[in-house]
């Protein structure tokens, strides 16, 4: 059976989930998650926060039902805090990479260029 792997790419407006076989950067987008607070305008804390955990309880949703084998997490640094502390201790061993950096605004070609990186 081929492994798979998660990306997350978020903000506190958005996430986007890609699913690749293995350790390529073959990106399949899976899930689109917004928060529901987001209009366009400036996010709270409050609102980011409560986002984290949605995003964290996805991830650990799907690591229960065994959707993948490892996680990639590509946010800005302080929402990437936000979500591992709301992430499952099995689900934060999961993670391989993370990356403190918004790429949520970037293309799925252009990620990938960037992960090759």
């Amino acid at each position: 059976m081929v492994e798979v792997t998660w990306l997350v790419v978020a903000d506190g407006g958005r996430a986007r989930v890609f699913r690749m076989p293995g350790l390529t950067l073959d990106l399949q987008e899976v899930e689109v998650l917004v928060n529901d607070e987001y209009t366009g305008t400036v996010l709270t804390e409050k609102d980011r926060e409560k986002f984290a955990k949605r995003v964290a309880t996805y991830l650990d949703e799907g690591r229960l039902h065994q959707l993948y084998n490892r996680l990639r997490l590509a946010m800005e640094s302080k929402f990437l805090g936000m979500v591992r502390s709301n992430l499952s201790e099995e689900a934060r061993r999961m993670i391989f990479e993370q990356i403190s950096e918004d790429l949520l605004p970037l293309s799925t070609q252009e990620i990938q260029a960037r992960l090759r990186k």
